[in-house]
């Protein structure tokens, strides 16, 4: 069968999973009674619950005598590292823009890539059934967008298609039969180029996404650039500067046939395939004969723009909750997921037990914390910081700048300019939209985004969305003040007392409720000043044997602010830490005795 490489690229919630589930069901890969879940390819628990695409994952579906291997990519910015590495796997990409909300950040940066690759784009104008749906303007507004990124002129001349994945059809035109996807499958027939490479020559592929079975230990997935590859072979490892680390028998080979790998005797250059029986071999390695000794070359990965220090859990509430608390085992984790994601790096920090972990934003951080979590570790977590550059010509620090795109109510877009600017963010573009919203476009230092996304929810009344991308480093933009507000600080151990917390509600927001463990140093809320205080949340009530003439006052206590674990690592300040165990997510002082925090202070003064 013939075979085309196609990666599905678009902003976060566009409908990318959703279109794939389309192409699976009427390509005739799944069973006429077979009953599949919604958005299959995201197989991840954390995907199902956030409603995003994570890890890039591949499929196939057989369409006439032609086999498309799609591979689904993640939408959102922080994980760009998984859908660079895809790039270089496929022979064309699927552009899947709203036909609403137009163009955002992600379709730029993923765009991009793709046509510095030389790529070229089917454009599928997604959710055209929509009230609200602007077709015509939209696609406009992707002929500007290839245009400005330098497309060449057989780029530009993109096919376009009108589709709405959730009711399963694809029409060439807009008032055209809505009926089924077939032209969709037709479309990438006729204009992705055949999938192929020199089938004579001696057998390499480029690993780019690695996976770990328990059976089969770690799975390489990749695209077949030269040669055969059957089942058994003997093949070796070669890293990037074309080092042999590695030399084996292929225990495996298998090929993505719907939601499943299939065992394969034979492949050929061009397609996707997966093998097993490797130990060494990572992202951006070549797998390939003994007799190659040169490297297939890869594209530079974007560098992290944002760093989180990793600890052992040291308060006095660790190892209740999880098993895995050892600054051993949290070693080995971190390795091994630097090792199948390029985005993040890992290095040791100052202290032995701590690791500092750099990434691309907060949301890739925080579904690292989140899966670990959930694997049974115990963690400290620090305050996210970016990661500067020296500018190698004059010398000045450079800071890493990211391209803001917010759409809100007409009514807040006063108070969101304003609070952007306090954070050094320069306004682009301020222009009304459907429905009485504005889309407001801003230039802003990634270190002035750290911790505003709450603060954006509740000036909005949770009517805004806001999607940030990375665009360039800048020089250095000066001093950006914190306007958080001082903590309550716990200044004792025990369960916290309803009566304490009754008298602490005048203080500020609580964190906390009635009859939860804390310690000296854990933050329990959240003061109505700048300074911190110190606070005893164990403090009974006295008991008299007085009786008094009327019933005592019962305690009705304000329901606690709860914070996700985003929120929680945004929130705090440079001597905090997030206390994250797989039941509990708590707030910290680094120094949990007041005596240090004051000689501290002292000492930065």
């Amino acid at each position: 069968m013939d075979l085309r490489n196609v990666a599905v690229i678009a902003h976060v919630d566009h409908g990318k999973t959703t279109l794939i589930d389309a192409l699976l069901r009427q390509s005739g890969t799944f069973r006429a009674n077979q009953q599949i879940a919604d958005r299959a390819m995201d197989s991840n628990d954390l995907e199902r619950e956030r409603g995003i695409t994570i890890l890039a994952k591949c499929t196939s579906v057989a369409w006439h005598d032609t086999r498309i291997n799609l591979v689904d990519t993640p939408g959102h910015a922080d994980f760009g590292g998984e859908v660079e590495r895809i790039l270089g796997m496929v022979d064309g990409v699927l552009l899947l823009v709203d036909a609403a909300e137009g163009v955002m950040p992600q379709t730029k940066f993923v765009l991009g890539k793709a046509l510095k690759l030389g790529l070229k784009p089917i454009v599928v104008l997604n959710k055209t059934d929509r009230p609200d749906a602007r077709p015509d303007f939209v696609h406009e507004e992707v002929f500007d967008l290839l245009a400005s990124l330098g497309a060449s002129e057989e780029q530009l001349d993109f096919p376009v298609i009108y589709a709405s994945a959730k009711q399963g059809w694809a029409s060439m035109t807009l008032d055209g039969p809505r009926e089924e996807i077939a032209p969709l499958l037709d479309l990438i027939v006729e204009r992705v180029v055949i999938a192929n490479g020199d089938a004579e020559a001696p057998f390499a592929m480029l690993a780019t996404i690695l996976e770990y079975d328990p059976f089969l230990g770690r799975i390489i997935t990749g695209r077949i650039h030269t040669g055969r590859l059957r089942a058994n072979m003997t093949a070796k490892v070669l890293t990037i500067d074309g080092k042999e680390i590695e030399q084996t028998r292929l225990t495996k080979l298998l090929a993505f046939r719907g939601l499943e790998r299939v065992p394969l005797e034979f492949a050929e250059a061009g397609d996707i395939v997966a093998i097993a029986g490797l130990d060494k071999a990572t992202v951006a390695h070549t797998i390939c004969d003994p007799a190659v000794n040169t490297p297939i070359a890869t594209q530079p990965v974007d560098p992290p723009t944002l760093a989180v220090t990793f600890s052992i859990n040291d308060s006095p509430l660790a190892g209740r909750d999880g098993d895995k608390v050892t600054s051993r085992l949290l070693r080995a984790r971190l390795l091994r997921e630097s090792e199948g994601n390029v985005a993040i790096k890992v290095s040791e920090a100052e202290r032995k037990d701590s690791f500092e972990v750099a990434g691309r934003g907060e949301l890739q951080i925080g579904v690292l914390i989140e899966t670990m979590r959930r694997e049974g570790f115990e963690l400290a977590i620090s305050r996210p910081r970016v990661l500067f550059q020296d500018d190698p010509v004059t010398g000045k620090t450079l800071e890493p700048i990211e391209e803001v795109v917010i759409d809100v109510d007409s009514d807040y877009a006063g108070v969101v300019v304003e609070k952007m600017s306090q954070r050094k963010a320069e306004l682009l573009e301020m222009k009304p939209t459907a429905g009485g919203k504005h889309r407001l476009g801003f230039l802003a230092p990634s270190r002035g985004l750290i911790g505003y996304h709450g603060e954006f929810l509740t000036d909005t009344r949770g009517t805004g969305v806001m999607n940030r991308v990375f665009h360039s480093y800048a020089p250095h933009k000066g001093t950006i003040d914190s306007y958080r507000n001082g903590v309550l600080v716990s200044m004792d151990d025990g369960k916290s007392v309803p009566f304490a917390l009754w008298n602490l509600e005048a203080r500020g927001t609580l964190f906390i409720e009635p009859g939860v463990d804390v310690y000296r140093g854990m933050i329990i809320g959240e003061h109505t000043r700048g300074n911190d205080l110190d606070v005893n949340p164990l403090k009974a009530k006295q008991l008299t044997n007085i009786r008094a003439a009327g019933k005592d006052e019962a305690v009705r206590l304000t329901a606690p602010r709860r914070m996700s674990l985003e929120e929680a690592v945004a929130y705090i300040s440079d001597d905090e830490l997030v206390e994250v165990t797989p039941k509990a997510i708590r707030l910290r002082k680094k120094l949990r005795e007041i005596h240090e925090r004051k000689k501290a202070m002292r000492e930065a003064s």
